[in-house]
């Protein structure tokens, strides 16, 4: 069992943090959506995915870390994306955008359709480093967080939390939600055993999920 007390990430070093602001500073471009395993763009580059429930923040997050306001398309409307989009970063990384679980206001058989496609893509990958599972901390982690945190553990895939939307949480509250995400990372051996606590209106950890991603091998 994993007995690692899950810190807050450091700000990194004025070096790393220039080379995530570099490597993010390149063109990033939409590539494509892929809704089957045959439409996965060749392995040929680094890639990591972000995972999460429905309007959590996903597309507000990668719109900003790479800069475009509307580069990811966000929608009100649970469950609308049902397609792993696939987003070239400059001409080194890939960075994917998985469906959002939880809640999809779509019939059973196209839930499950993508329900499959998640777990052979988390399962077939070879150049994917990281998945970064983003937890709402107004929220903390729900049923649904843990079962897709649990797939990630049955594919051996290494994955980090992100808290999202830090700046609608006071400090004060802040703190229990923490240590509630970390008593539900215990379980899981495929946890990174460091959190990122961000706010995409803010810009709060913005510039370490960058440095975090150019850093990786």
């Amino acid at each position: 069992m994993n007995t690692l007390p899950f810190p807050l990430a450091e700000e990194p070093d004025a070096p790393t943090l220039e080379r995530g602001r570099k490597l993010f500073a390149g063109q990033t471009e939409f590539l494509k959506g892929v809704v089957a395993m045959s439409g996965l763009p060749p392995a040929d580059r680094l890639e990591v995915c972000f995972a999460g429930r429905s309007n959590v923040g996903k597309s507000s997050l990668i719109n900003a870390l790479t800069g475009h306001k509307a580069l990811a398309r966000a929608s009100n409307t649970p469950g609308r994306t049902q397609e792993i989009n696939y987003f070239t970063l400059a001409d080194s990384h890939y960075l994917v955008d998985l469906p959002g679980y939880g809640f999809a206001k779509a019939p059973i058989p196209v839930v499950e359709k993508w329900q499959r496609l998640l777990k052979s893509y988390l399962a077939g990958r070879p150049t994917l480093r990281r998945a970064f599972v983003l937890i709402d901390t107004r929220h903390g982690v729900k049923t649904v967080d843990n079962e897709i945190m649990s797939l990630l553990d049955s594919s051996a895939v290494p994955f980090q939390v992100v808290l999202t939307k830090s700046d609608k949480v006071k400090d004060s509250e802040r703190e229990a939600v923490l240590d509630q995400v970390r008593s539900n990372l215990q379980s899981h051996a495929a946890a990174f055993p460091e959190l990122l606590v961000t706010s995409s209106e803010k810009g709060d950890g913005i510039p370490t999920l960058r440095s975090l991603i150019a850093t990786l091998v």
